[in-house]
């Protein structure tokens, strides 16, 4: 049972209504009595708009449902034409650029990785505003990087053999990213500085400088013989760290213990897709970890081996210029919000008719509360230098819904007192409606946007909802070769482009989602710089720094200015429909797909809905582990889905292979001493229940989103086990 307060003609939650008053209004500026009315006041003015919007998405899908079955002989040309009738596809605007003023250097000028982490767990959500720095020693010794050859395991204590593997590899990168005029940083023996440059003393005696000596940026300790030098290429920080006393510093020649990269320069503290909050008490707990990462005051308390250990926020870093006079960089990652999408309702707080507000309205508002205090200075170390506050705004359809959110943010901050356009929007292009009417969407909010990436997983999943009864899709896994999907990814990027985004926003690439195949993202993922991407997705803070590394390989400003020359109109491609030619597979190869999708649903769902973990390590059904959320199960549970609707399997065939797959999830949590088995009671399983509703109720959803399935699994299972957040 939800307890609630009386507020004007609002009900609040007492958690929340307790949290708002006693934790995030005081310091706020802003006086408590005006701040629930005036949130009366937006909730009553925007809710009705919500819905509208919501209504309009659902009468878009019947029309083109309609129009797929009237029309089996499909043409193009005709099917471009309705969708310009009924509003869907609209005319591309008059050229622009955006205007977006007060964008801090790490979203507008630098570019680098971005971490994405749920901020209901307050450790991760710690450890993502820490990996602003990361060891390069670590991030090599502890992954698949570095092989394991010639007696180079990472097991037990440490293996000197791997070590110097990554002494090597770091040298490597010392080479090519800051290289000497003479010689090599493998022959190093001591780093100094002299009459502000620095000076590089080689095994056979001579000295040797910087190739560009403007890389130079610092250093720590004495001229003479410094604990840090502080590096810079394309942009971005490194600093080589001295210790001759340290384990590692006292066996090399030079004493460099460790390379520590900036790596994370942004992290986005997510409210939505890697997040189980369904409810008042989960609402709180995002909501008190985002205030404690801007006030400053978070920390997480933990047991690692025989230890207990706090964790909290890094300070900023100390540096010598070459000059001698003093400087800092930051030590955390500029932090975002993600709030979440228009879709969702949230018992949190009810309206004046008893009913449930839109979560979205409720998240920005009190994320914005939140954020506030690290701009007027309620904080150690501010997250922003400009005074701004940045919130990702994923799921919307199209420019009148982008509007709507900038409606909601002009709202939002007249509520909390704070200057126009203070509140910065980072527009998802994970919806179909959106990617072919990408430049009307930032058209309107072309005065505050700092960001647009692209989502294979939930575009694919709205993909294939959007054109269900267009035919049976191709397999998951041949996704990513269609021309759609080649083309929304060169089309996001060529209208970040042509609308100015250099300089001034974010143009940013999805996620690499297996994180512990760093090898592979190390040799792929280099690909999201080349395609103009200006930061890239990241599972971990280790991944935050070899991904790092690409940015001092590829210098993405010079890959921008070379595709301005060369962009192009590709909606005709975006609007390919993945439908495939011939359905002539083997039932081999159809229980093979159903395999792989009703693991992965499985895999995921009965954590989200048991144990209210958003985002985790799943194995997939060869056992790798990849880094899920929400989006996993939107593209899995429509292709299941679709497959259903036009008879490519039955529905038996779907539910044996969901009760076999999920002995085999069973087993996989067999460690995990919270895990409760689905099998072999399937039918009183509420996460066995939830999966099989994703897929047989799938073609109903709306936009074939999971949230509403989710949700209402999780609030059931709260309820059964008697769980509190």
């Amino acid at each position: 049972m939800v307890n609630y307060v009386k507020v004007g003609d609002l009900q609040v939650a007492s958690e929340l209504y307790e949290f708002i008053n006693s934790e995030a209004l005081p310091g706020s500026q802003v006086e408590q009595k005006a701040f629930w009315a005036d949130f009366e006041r937006i909730i009553t003015n925007l809710t009705p708009k919500n819905k509208e919007l919501l209504a309009r998405r659902d009468e878009l899908q019947r029309k083109i449902n309609t129009w797929h079955r009237e029309n089996k002989e499909f043409d193009f040309n005709s099917y471009k034409a309705y969708l310009e009738e009924i509003g869907y596809l609209l005319p591309e605007p008059e050229d622009f650029s955006i205007s977006t003023e007060g964008a801090d250097d790490e979203i507008a000028r630098k570019a680098g990785p971005q971490l994405v982490v749920p901020v209901d767990n307050a450790r991760y959500a710690i450890n993502a505003a820490n990996a602003r720095w990361g060891s390069l020693y670590d991030a090599l010794y502890g992954t698949d990087v570095i092989s394991d050859e010639n007696g180079a395991k990472a097991q037990g204590g440490y293996n000197p053999v791997r070590g110097e593997k990554v002494i090597a590899f770091a040298r490597e990168f010392l080479d090519q990213s800051v290289p000497l005029q003479v010689g090599s940083h493998k022959e190093a023996v001591s780093y100094s500085i002299d009459q502000g440059s620095l000076m590089v003393t080689l095994r056979n005696g001579d000295l040797a400088r910087l190739k560009n000596e403007e890389k130079f940026a610092g250093y720590q300790g004495e001229p003479t013989q410094p604990s840090a030098v502080l590096l810079k290429n394309n942009d971005n920080y490194f600093e080589i760290q001295i210790d001759h006393s340290h384990p590692i510093g006292k066996t090399d020649a030079a004493g460099v213990k460790d390379i520590l990269l900036e790596s994370a320069l942004t992290s986005i503290m997510d409210c939505e897709d890697s997040v189980a909050a369904v409810d008042a008490q989960d609402k709180v707990l995002v909501y008190r970890n985002w205030l404690g990462l801007n006030n400053g005051t978070l920390s997480a308390i933990f047991t690692k081996g025989n230890k207990t250990l706090t964790r909290k926020l890094n300070p900023d870093r100390s540096y010598l210029s070459p000059s001698g006079s003093e400087f800092t960089l930051p030590g955390t990652a500029l932090m975002l919000v993600r709030n979440v999408g228009h879709l969702m309702t949230n018992n949190a707080i009810l309206d004046g008719d008893g009913n449930e507000v839109q979560e979205g309205i409720i998240d920005a508002v009190v994320t914005s509360l939140c954020a506030k205090h690290s701009i007027i200075g309620n904080t150690s170390s501010k997250n922003s230098e400009t005074g701004s506050i940045y919130i990702v705004k994923p799921k919307m359809h199209g420019p009148v819904e982008a509007a709507f959110a900038n409606e909601l943010f002009n709202q939002t901050e007249d509520l909390l007192g704070l200057a126009r356009n203070t509140l910065k929007i980072g527009v998802m292009d994970e919806e179909r409606r959106t990617s072919l009417n990408l430049k009307a969407c930032i058209r309107e909010v072309k005065e505050r946007v700092v960001f647009i990436n692209t989502g294979f997983l939930d575009r694919t999943g709205d993909e294939m909802h959007t054109s269900m009864e267009a035919g049976a899709m191709i397999r998951k896994n041949e996704m990513k070769s269609t021309l759609w999907l080649q083309s929304y990814e060169k089309s996001n990027v060529n209208n970040g482009l042509s609308t100015g985004f250099q300089g001034r926003a974010q143009i940013g690439k999805g996620m690499w989602a297996m994180p512990d195949l760093m090898k592979n993202m190390l040799e792929q993922k280099i690909g999201h710089l080349l395609a103009g991407g200006n930061t890239a997705w990241v599972p971990s803070p280790t991944a935050a720094t070899l991904h790092a590394l690409h940015y001092h390989k590829v210098n993405v400003k010079e890959v921008q200015n070379n595709l301005i020359g060369s962009i192009s109109d590709l909606r005709d491609d975006i609007l390919q429909i993945p439908v495939a030619e011939n359905t002539n597979w083997s039932q081999e190869e159809i229980q093979a797909e159903l395999d792989n999708n009703a693991q992965g649903i499985l895999g995921y769902v009965v954590r989200w809905v048991e144990q209210g973990i958003g985002c985790s390590k799943v194995p997939d059904i060869n056992n790798i582990a990849l880094m899920e959320d929400r989006a996993t199960l939107r593209i899995s549970s429509q292709h299941v889905a679709n497959w259903l609707h036009h008879g490519i399997c039955k529905k038996e065939q779907v539910v044996e292979t969901m009760e076999r797959m999920a002995k085999v999830v069973d087993e996989q949590n067999a460690g995990d001493t919270n895990y409760r088995p689905m099998a072999p009671d399937f039918d009183h399983s509420v996460a066995f229940q939830a999966a099989c509703d994703l897929v047989f109720k799938g073609y109903d959803q709306p936009s074939g989103y999971t949230e509403p399935i989710l949700h209402s699994r999780r609030l059931e299972a709260k309820a059964k086990f008697s769980i509190r957040s």
